[in-house]
């Protein structure tokens, strides 16, 4: 019953956090609220504690975070950043691993260098999600947004990887580069292509047996594409491949597969409800989790040093201080160094100005927050070596790690408000593209309409003719005012506003006064449940169709 209470606490836990940032006189990012929360619950005389198990971490919380960020990233963009994406999220972590894993064992000479080596590679993931939290919605333009997205999906892998391999050496004391930089290639697209299998099966499955392309129930399908990332995480690493990029694959491949099979309405409705419910939980629970670890893990430490010396309290945070400054150095010089280069090209080719300046390097810099990978990562060093001996500096090995990750959050949140503010974001790049498919998309709908008219109505005498062509013309009015609203010229397009944002009011206040009847005839017995729930479920799906457009 114990596991029960934890887990029911640790969901209250992440529906207050999401209540309080709404209700707290001032604004919060939603992830250090909820990291708060967990150091809360952590209180002795709370008595929670959860003990952090990497490895069930690794299976249960990593895979559905990454399949949906993977699911969700424009494909477009991630393709066309696709060098910067990698030169960040390969380039700067086995970069890092080296010039950080000496830097750490220079500055504290008990961290071995393999456990250096290791530290460096826990550290170099960064977390879209803690920042995304942070800064908010549309804050860092879109390019910059989408680069530092695609970077946390792969730097996750490129780390673990790494670590993999530091952790071999600290208990082999053997290390090859060549034998590492060949199995990463077949870890890294093992993992890719395990993944991608996967989704393919699963919209094989889905089209042929589920028969979620023809109306049917959506659940079967909904919750076979919950068992996606797990199948694709737990075969990749079944066959000893990545399974963190196999979660990640199996996400961009599912845009590929609802492409070629559209499937019904009511499954994607439900599928992105159910997935929008599972990131806000599983996100909220990750970050009480690193609250609940870092009094153990922090404050712990901090009360031995003092027990021993102010001194040593002093030394353990500079440690600190100090590895979080070489991170964002290394991140500074490297980020810069793509600039140069970039600049470089730009300019051959008559675009000196194009790249971005020192603002936009700053700001790469600062959001490259870490998250619950590095604890998780840093966690997951052996206690033993071989003959029996604990890993000399493996206990201040984690201190480090949750330190920097604290530290990243904290600064991020001082510093990236201040670095974006009046950042001008610039015209929507997709404004155009949007309003060309808006155009396109009504256009063939009026076709669409004009072909059942001809079709269904030509048999039909003078008074059903008349009535057909009145339905037709409402129908078609629809349409006809979003081709207005994007009207080159401003008059008829403000006039076509008007009428839609009159229409929008009159059609939600309609609404609303039909789910009011039907609350009303409810509470006097005049209908029962049933009744209830099927017509609530009607005008329910209106009004967010209505407002979704709106939006």
């Amino acid at each position: 019953m114990e596991i029960v209470f934890t887990v029911l606490i640790l969901l209250l836990a992440v529906a207050a956090s999401g209540i309080l940032t709404r209700t707290l006189p001032f604004k919060l990012p939603l992830p250090l609220v909820q990291i708060a929360i967990g150091a809360l619950l952590a209180w002795p005389k709370l008595g929670l504690h959860v003990t952090f198990n990497p490895e069930i971490f690794m299976v249960l919380f990593i895979p559905p975070l990454l399949f949906a960020d993977g699911w969700r990233i424009p494909k477009r963009e991630f393709f066309m950043a696709r060098r910067a994406i990698l030169m960040l999220a390969l380039g700067l972590v086995f970069m890092t691993v080296l010039a950080v894993g000496y830097f750490v064992h220079a500055l504290v000479p008990a961290i071995s260098l393999p456990v250096a080596f290791a530290l460096a590679a826990v550290l170099s993931p960064t977390d879209a999600v803690a920042l995304s939290g942070i800064v908010g919605k549309d804050r860092i333009p879109g390019s910059l947004m989408h680069i530092l997205e695609g970077e946390a999906l792969m730097n996750d892998a490129s780390g673990l990887v790494a670590l993999k391999f530091a952790i071999a050496a600290v208990l082999t004391g053997v290390f090859s580069l060549r034998d590492a930089s060949i199995s990463f290639v077949v870890i890294a697209v093992g993992g890719l292509a395990v993944g991608a299998a996967v989704s393919a099966l699963f919209s094989f499955v889905s089209v042929h047996f589920l028969r979620l392309s023809e109306g049917g129930d959506p659940a079967p399908g909904v919750v076979m594409t919950l068992l996606i990332p797990f199948a694709a995480y737990l075969t990749a690493e079944r066959f000893e491949l990545s399974g963190i990029l196999a979660a990640v694959s199996a996400g961009m491949m599912m845009n590929y597969a609802s492409l070629a099979n559209a499937g019904s309405v009511a499954s994607r409705v439900r599928g992105n409800s159910t997935w929008t419910m599972i990131e806000f939980v599983f996100n909220g629970m990750v970050f009480i989790l690193l609250g609940l670890q870092f009094p153990h893990i922090l404050g712990r430490a901090l009360l031995d040093a003092h027990e021993t010396s102010n001194a040593q309290v002093g030394l353990l945070i500079g440690y600190i201080a100090a590895v979080a400054a070489a991170l964002y150095a290394m991140r500074f010089a490297w980020v810069w160094l793509l600039r140069w280069f970039a600049s470089r090209g730009a300019a051959k080719h008559g675009m000196a100005s194009a790249v971005p300046g020192l603002r936009m390097v700053t700001v790469t810099t600062v959001a490259g927050v870490r998250g619950a990978v590095t604890l998780a990562g840093v966690l997951s060093l052996p206690e033993l070596l071989p003959d029996g001996a604990p890993l000399p500096g493996r206990d201040l090995a984690i201190f480090i790690a949750s330190g920097v990750i604290l530290l990243s959050l904290l600064v991020a949140v001082g510093a990236l408000p201040v670095l974006l503010r009046g950042w001008r974001r610039g015209s929507d790049p997709h404004a155009a593209e949007e309003a060309l498919a808006r155009r396109m998309a009504a256009q063939a709908a009026i076709r669409a309409v004009d072909q059942i008219h001809d079709k269904d109505c030509a048999d039909l005498d003078e008074s059903e003719s008349a009535y057909a062509a009145d339905v037709t013309a409402r129908v078609m009015d629809l349409y006809r005012r979003r081709l207005a609203t994007l009207h080159e010229e401003k008059e008829p397009r403000e006039m076509a506003r008007r009428a839609d944002a009159l229409e929008f009011r009159m059609k939600l206040a309609a609404m609303r006064a039909e789910r009011k009847t039907l609350l009303a005839l409810r509470a006097s017995q005049e209908i029962n449940d049933e009744t209830l729930n099927k017509l609530m479920r009607e005008v329910d799906l209106s009004e967010t169709a209505l407002t979704a457009r709106k939006k």
